[in-house]
């Protein structure tokens, strides 16, 4: 990314205002997801969207991305999607006698991964490599990927056939899991509204805002005391001492939920971290690496609700928020 600039608090809030303004022209509600999407993007995480069709899921990915300035590609999972399909392959150009490359649309700085439960677990194991390590190995040549580089896969969570569990090596990866829920009525009729308006279905003009890419990696020069720090981990702990879970959060979710919190600060002016905001990306961060107990699942208890449960037993640390930040 080049050596990076000093870019004070508001100023960061304003390009994020920008980008949540232009946003919010092409696609009507989901605010907060567009928030998680400015936090994955600060950290170069990962995030897994599960949502019905129709809810703009694609829509609000690639509006996201060319209001970034990102290069964009989709990749439709089917079941006889390949890890080539994805990857590329290497080819015999008789031209020149010699085998070349051809790059799969996984070599793009944003991927969606569309409906990624329909393709096989092998073909879903060729992104575990590009998700963790950001590079990618075909036929025995390690090759790197664009930086900044972020996967957004969806999932529609109403399927049954024809899909597949996601490993939990690759599930693990992901930064956040966002769940898109439908619209409240007010904000569905204001989007019927302006598809009934003839000038407003004429295609919006986006441009890339400017310094977005100097967002990336911010989050690791914001500020967190020792006690947000050990409130973290208190909350991880919690979620592997809990009777109703079976696996309960990795060091990786540890880390995660550091780096969400500090960018989820900086999308909002801060740069420190305060308690609300851990709470508030906890849950994202939680949602899909824990694991529950037979007898959870039978009584019905949902993830979110031991997540839920766990944060609220969890002590807050006393914590009084800072004037200046001693760097």
């Amino acid at each position: 990314m080049g050596k990076q600039t000093s870019l004070k608090p508001e100023k960061i809030k304003v390009i994020c205002d920008n980008i949540r303004e232009q946003v919010g022209e092409v696609v009507v509600g989901y605010e907060n997801v567009v928030d998680d999407l400015l936090v994955c993007l600060i950290t170069k995480g990962h995030m897994f969207m599960i949502g019905v069709p129709g809810i703009a899921k694609t829509t609000l990915a690639k509006t996201f991305s060319i209001s970034t300035g990102l290069s964009w590609n989709r990749i439709q999972f089917t079941q006889d999607l390949l890890p080539s399909d994805i990857l590329g392959h290497y080819y015999f150009d008789q031209k020149d006698s010699s085998f070349k490359l051809r790059k799969g649309p996984v070599f793009g700085e944003m991927i969606l991964a569309d409906e990624i439960n329909r393709a096989s677990p092998k073909t879903q194991s060729a992104l575990i490599e590009a998700m963790q390590e950001k590079q990618v190995t075909i036929e025995g040549t390690t090759l790197p990927l664009p930086d900044p580089f972020f996967v957004i896969a969806t999932k529609n969570p109403v399927e049954t056939e024809g899909v597949y569990p996601l490993p939990e090596a690759q599930l693990d990866r992901f930064l956040y899991s966002v769940q898109m829920d439908y619209l409240p009525t007010e904000q569905e009729l204001q989007m019927l509204y302006k598809k009934n308006d003839s000038k407003a279905n004429d295609k919006v003009s986006l441009d890339p805002i400017a310094d977005v890419k100097q967002l990336i990696g911010r989050h690791h020069q914001v500020y967190a005391d020792k006690s947000i720090v050990a409130y973290i981990l208190n909350i991880i702990n919690e979620t592997r001492n809990n009777p109703q879970i079976v696996m309960g959060a990795s060091p990786r979710a540890g880390e995660h939920m550091l780096y969400a919190a500090k960018a989820y600060a900086l999308i909002h002016g801060r740069d420190y971290v305060i308690p609300d905001y851990v709470k508030t990306v906890a849950p994202k961060v939680l949602g899909h690496r824990l694991i529950l107990s037979t007898e959870a699942d039978l009584e019905g208890v949902s993830t979110e609700k031991i997540i839920d449960d766990i944060l609220t037993s969890v002590e807050i640390p006393d914590f009084v928020e800072p004037e200046i930040v001693a760097r």
